[in-house]
């Protein structure tokens, strides 16, 4: 298929994100995912090795076919070099004519790649599935951080991501201008109604995370405007109010304002509102005075962004 994308500007990089996506992470998620499209390594692709002599090469064109924000050109460097090796033949010209973070419109070209027609077509699905998924949750988390413009709220993600895809996930919702929470279970306390179930009570779970793991930060789920009083009472540092209706929550984020600053409680309390939060309801609870909006649907239920790669007619000859 031709594209008929315009040249758009060169950039060096594919990425101005920070910070970026690890390289042994990308190295290691790229050998799994090529491994379940040609088998163990090195693997074959039986039609296109069957069809196109290892000699051939040609250009082909990364292009957006709908609107959105990209996200995972980073991989496409790795998926290219690892899909040449598997071949035994040379790697691939890259040429980036956008950045993860960009804003891109159907026809946008985002990159130019030539070499071996048998690796572009190898590399082919996926370069596509991640940098599709990744532009996916890039275009809904910059909708969110568009819609909170100017409150002083910031759009959060969750660790309701892909499993092995998490450190993707996380970087695609920076490149759509959002913020990750917690990266794991080992980097933030996140103390929920189970926990307070089996420590006997709030405070003892929070007293147990403070001995044993005195250099994190203790969130404490609420869901009622008492239950965030007892988390103040009990020194949590961080709120998550959940599941409350709009005035709950504004009553709850005014309660908590007015003991910020006494009686040991901090000068300033992060408060995050989770729970059916919809693009359409993101401003009215960013104007109760939360700080954050964490919205797992960032991760878990974006759809992907339609990219396509698009081998140049020349190269079919």
């Amino acid at each position: 298929m031709t594209s008929s994308a315009a040249p758009q500007p060169v950039h060096a990089s594919p990425s101005a994100v920070e910070p970026g996506l690890d390289a042994g992470w990308i190295a290691r998620t790229v050998a799994v995912a090529l491994d379940e499209d040609l088998g163990t390594a090195p693997g074959r692709d039986v039609t296109t090795q069957a069809t196109i002599p290892a000699s051939a090469t040609g250009t082909a064109d990364l292009v957006a076919r709908e609107a959105g924000t990209v996200a995972g050109l980073v991989v496409v460097a790795e998926t290219l070099a690892q899909s040449a090796a598997r071949l035994g033949l040379p790697v691939p010209d890259v040429t980036f004519h956008a950045q993860d973070g960009d804003a891109v419109g159907p026809g946008t070209l985002l990159a130019r790649l030539s070499g071996p027609t048998q690796v572009l077509l190898v590399a082919e699905r996926t370069m596509l599935n991640l940098a599709s998924r990744a532009s996916g949750v890039a275009t809904a988390t910059a909708a969110f951080a568009r819609e909170l413009a100017g409150t002083g709220a910031q759009v959060l993600d969750t660790r309701k991501t892909t499993p092995g895809l998490r450190a993707l996930d996380k970087y695609a919702v920076r490149a759509g201008g959002g913020t990750n929470k917690r990266m794991g279970l080992y980097d933030v306390a996140m103390v929920k109604d189970n926990h307070v179930v089996a420590a006997g009570s709030l405070r003892a779970a929070v007293e147990a995370v403070r001995a044993t793991f005195p250099d994190v930060l203790v969130q404490v789920e609420a869901d009622t405007t008492a239950q965030a009083m007892e988390a103040l009472d009990a020194g949590a540092d961080f709120l998550l109010l959940d599941n409350m209706p709009t005035p709950v929550l504004a009553a709850t984020v005014a309660a908590v304002r007015e003991r910020q600053g006494r009686d040991g409680v901090p000068e300033h309390v992060e408060l995050e509102a989770t729970g059916n939060l919809t693009l359409a309801r993101a401003r009215e609870v960013a104007g109760t005075g939360v700080d954050h909006l964490s919205v797992g649907a960032l991760t878990h239920s974006a759809p992907i962004l339609d990219l396509a790669l698009d081998l140049h007619p020349a190269a079919l000859r």
